[in-house]
């Protein structure tokens, strides 16, 4: 029996997503070669995906985290994901969305929202910005991603420790 190891691109992409962020103050700190420039991508790249990259965490001050708290925990989501996959047997489990078409793509789309409600209640002032809030918020939108999409990314593995 053939046993696939799980494609590293996906673990790969999703450590650079998690670790960049928190990475990046302390390359900004530090002058050392070309640490600097790479916290700079990291920064831009915080820039462009994060809606308030000014509200990440002070790591090193005087630089922050590349990302908001809402992002991290969308990041976190989606690891916790990533991480029951690794022990699920076959992905068939009830809460992998994907076994159930429409209806589970339709889940994971409003699980997905919890993002941008937070962050509109907080934009018309239904409250203020706090780590305490933001973080649950965008946990439960990478859980959604991460339901929907783990055993899609995993496949091969799943057959071939399945067969």
């Amino acid at each position: 029996m053939v046993r696939w190891r799980s494609p590293l691109w996906p673990d790969v992409i999703l450590a650079a997503l998690i670790l960049g962020p928190l990475f990046a103050p302390f390359l900004a700190a530090s002058d050392f070669l070309f640490l600097p420039k790479i916290a700079h991508i990291i920064y831009t790249m915080g820039n462009h995906v994060c809606p308030q990259p000014e509200m990440g965490l002070m790591l090193a001050p005087p630089w922050k985290m590349a990302v908001c708290m809402r992002c991290y925990g969308t990041l976190l989501g989606v690891l916790l994901t990533r991480w029951w996959i690794q022990r699920s047997p076959t992905a068939q489990e009830w809460y992998w969305l994907r076994q159930y078409g429409l209806a589970g793509f339709l889940v994971a789309t409003l699980l997905m929202l919890f993002y941008p409600l937070e962050w509109a209640l907080q934009h018309y002032g239904v409250w203020g910005y706090s780590n305490w809030i933001v973080f649950p918020f965008g946990a439960i939108a990478g859980l959604g991603l991460g339901l929907l999409i783990m055993p899609l990314l995993y496949a091969k593995q799943r057959l071939a420790t399945s067969r």
